[in-house]
Parts: C-alpha cells; sequence; structure tokens
C-alpha cells in the first residue's frame, strides 16, 4: 500500500515538474516574441540606418568641396607669401639708391627709379590678378586683424591710433590674411599731457 502511494507521489511530482517545465517554455516562447521585433520595425530602422548613411555621405561631399575649393583660391598661399619679399627688396634697394649721395640728382639714378617703379607695377599687377591685394593703411585707424603696431609717434593733427606711417606694407589674398601691415601710429604729444596734468594739479591745490 505505501508502495502505491510512493508511486503515486512520484507520479505527481513528476506531472508537476512537466507542468512547471510547459509553463516556463511558453514563458520564454512569450518573452521571444515580445522581444522580436515586427516587419514594420525592421523596415523603420533600416529605412533610419539609411538616412544616417546618405547623410553622412552628403556631409564628406560638403566638406570635400570645400576642402577643393580652398586647395584652388589659397593653394599658392605659400609662393605668394615668398614672393611678397621681391617687392621688400625692390622697395629696399630704392631707398638705398636714394640715398646714396653719389648718385642723387643723376640721371642714372632716375632712369633706374622708373625702371623699380614698372617692376613694382608689374609684380602688384600679377598679385593683383591673383586675388592678391595690398591692405591700405595710412590714414587709416589700427585694425588688429590687419595691421601690427610697431612705434608709436607723436602727432596731435591725428587722433591716437591713426596709422601715420607704413613701415612694410601688408597683403590680403582673397579673404584670407597673407601677411600684417607694419605700421607706426598717431599718439598724443608729451608736453600737452604734461600740460594737462599741471592744469590738474593746481585746480586740486586752488
Amino acid at each position: 500500500m505505501e508502495k502505491e502511494e510512493t508511486n503515486q507521489n512520484n507520479l505527481n511530482e513528476d506531472l508537476e515538474i512537466a507542468e512547471t517545465e510547459k509553463e516556463n517554455s511558453a514563458n520564454k516562447e512569450e518573452v521571444k516574441e515580445k522581444d522580436e521585433p515586427t516587419p514594420e520595425q525592421k523596415i523603420a530602422e533600416l529605412e533610419d540606418k539609411l538616412a544616417r548613411t546618405f547623410a553622412e555621405m552628403e556631409n564628406q561631399r560638403r566638406r570635400f568641396e570645400k576642402e577643393k575649393e580652398d586647395a584652388f583660391d589659397y593653394g599658392g598661399y605659400s609662393f605668394a607669401k615668398e614672393a611678397l619679399n621681391l617687392i621688400d627688396n625692390l622697395e629696399r634697394s630704392k631707398a638705398v639708391l636714394e640715398n646714396d649721395d653719389a648718385l642723387k640728382d643723376t640721371d642714372a639714378l632716375k632712369k633706374t627709379l622708373e625702371h623699380f617703379d614698372i617692376i613694382n607695377k608689374d609684380l602688384i599687377s600679377i598679385f593683383s590678378k591673383n586675388n592678391i591685394q595690398p591692405i591700405e593703411s595710412l590714414n587709416k585707424k589700427l585694425d588688429p586683424n590687419l595691421h601690427q603696431a610697431m612705434m608709436e609717434i607723436e602727432d596731435d593733427t591725428k587722433e591716437p591710433g591713426t596709422i601715420i606711417q607704413e613701415i612694410q606694407k601688408g597683403f590680403m589674398i582673397k579673404d584670407r590674411l597673407l601677411r600684417p601691415s607694419l605700421v607706426g601710429v598717431a599718439k598724443k604729444t608729451n608736453s600737452k599731457t604734461e600740460k594737462t596734468s599741471e592744469t590738474k594739479e593746481n585746480l586740486e591745490e586752488k
């Protein structure tokens, strides 16, 4: 009798285990079905990936176009910067000849300076054709983006910060700075500043 009861209990346990495994399997299948994306979701995901890929390709194309334009517009930047030395050397040579006492007021000097001017104009013309333009400086307000102040010169006829001397001409290549102009700017005279200071002291004493 006890043996029959034991067998019955074992059978019940086996049935319970089988039922539990069946429920677990059904739950897993249900979870799997829930996790599995629908065809619509798969299509939406593919469309999103495709849109992102096209956007990245467009960005790369734009970057390539920009780099190509920069290479075309500024490819001669280094060469142009070096070529400015020709203009500088012409100006220095011209200044040396003009200050040579042995050549002053001679026809040879006049002709040489005329040739220097022709060469200088030709160089400026070639630069201009290649979008390289000199920076206008004299009587302009100092602009740190275009000018580099090398000295201050006392001058009460000009507003402080006005450029009154150009030491070395600056140039632009299109909208990019090739080199800044080296300039001297006006400042008020010390005598006027001292006089103002003395007047202020006298007023304070009174």
